[in-house]
């Protein structure tokens, strides 16, 4: 039998700002998630998360359970999650909370699922909108915690993760967790690559932790309604976000939003130029980035930022501002290593565009093969797997 004496992080998203929306709240309600869970342990812990809400939060009760389908659990196999020994909790606004303990056996590459149910008005403000081949999970009406299948016409799927954003596994000292770090790229697909990426090349003892929110920004942060999903600025995001069990490496890709998002106050009332930095200024956060990293004792690999030739507010300045940021993560002695995003998925003809079949369609963002080229890059360089 192995000796599970490490708390590590096996799954993990960021938490943010969900889109605000005039139905901001719900109330008998059921969120169902499945989670790969990449090593075996012996018991599980919770992070359900308030950080970005305004009003507190309860949640009436939470379960875990083996998966057997996209809907389903082994009833069998259900656990309750309590709190201080409560099955139910009350989570202050702009606070976490961490379940206790459960005794529940996992093996390497199961499927888990964990749901939890909301039986009061709710507001639905800590969450983040995640994309790939092992993200998404369920909202369904009632609570149907123990169901063995979420009914169908009282379901429907979701990409927002709300309040749960991390789980801890009693495992044993040599796994250890990589911590994926960014905006929009690495809330989307590319994270998820690199999971099943490790799991064909066998690779056994290593979680991806996404810690990543679309629209976010180094050095700036929204204070609107309109814009409020686009999250925290860096200062705000990263003491917390690396601060995760069991992890020794993160790779950080961001700071293209800093450079696409200000367009003047004529054409966007809350993008003002003002909001425009200096590639210094960009630096000097990226070098921040580093040295909140290093007090956790984080090998820290960083990604240079990808193709926006086409995007709409697309200029040379905007794209200067870009390639410079790309020499500084590729030149810099601050890290461990450059994973070179853009050099894997640039055309080699024009290399401020994408290459063919890389470009999602709206010039920023990549396609599904061009994450998967992105995971194959980040393996390639990580030496600490």
């Amino acid at each position: 039998m192995p000796d599970n004496t490490k708390w590590t992080a096996m799954w993990g998203n960021a938490m943010s700002i969900a889109e605000h929306k005039a139905e901001e709240y719900s109330k008998n309600l059921t969120l169902r998630y499945p989670v790969y869970a990449p090593f075996s342990g012996s018991a599980l812990r919770f992070t359900f998360d308030n950080f970005c809400g305004t009003e507190a939060i309860a949640i009436t009760r939470a379960v875990v359970a083996v998966s057997t389908g996209e809907r389903s659990i082994d009833t069998t196999t259900t656990a309750t999650i309590t709190f201080n020994g409560q099955p139910s909790c009350t989570i202050p606004s702009g606070q976490t909370l961490l379940s206790d303990a459960v005794s529940f056996p996992v093996q390497a590459g199961q499927t888990l699922t964990i749901s939890f149910y909301l039986s009061d008005f709710t507001q639905m403000r800590s969450a983040v909108l995640i994309t790939g081949p092992l993200s998404g999970g369920f909202y369904s009406v009632g609570d149907v915690c123990g169901e063995e299948t979420l009914p169908l016409s009282t379901t429907r799927k979701t990409n927002w993760y709300y309040f749960l954003s991390t789980i801890d596994i009693l495992t044993e000292e040599k796994n250890h967790a990589i911590i994926c770090y960014g905006d929009s790229i690495t809330a989307q697909d590319w994270p998820d690559y690199l999971t099943l990426k490790l799991k064909r090349e066998g690779i056994t003892n290593a979680s991806v932790i996404r810690r990543a929110a679309s629209g976010t920004r180094i050095l700036r942060e929204y204070h609107c309604i309109t814009y409020e999903s686009y999250g925290l600025q860096g200062n705000h995001r990263v003491p917390r976000e690396l601060t995760v069990a069991g992890a020794d490496t993160v790779i950080i890709q961001q700071g293209i939003n800093d450079i696409i998002h200000p367009v003047g106050t004529d054409v966007n009332p809350f993008r003002p130029m003002s909001d425009l930095p200096t590639v210094q200024e960009l630096t000097d956060g990226l070098t921040r980035y580093v040295k909140e990293a290093r007090k956790l004792n984080l090998a820290v690999y960083m990604g240079t930022l990808l193709p926006i030739y086409g995007w709409r507010t697309y200029a040379p300045f905007r794209e200067d501002m870009k390639n410079e940021v790309n020499e500084w993560i590729r030149r810099t002695s601050l890290i461990d290593g450059c994973i070179d995003f853009d050099k894997a998925l640039r055309d080699e003809q024009n290399p401020a565009a994408f290459a063919k079949g890389f470009d999602s369609g709206d010039h920023l963002h990549p396609s599904t093969n061009a994450y998967q080229t992105m995971a194959d890059a980040a393996y390639a360089v990580l030496t600490l797997l």
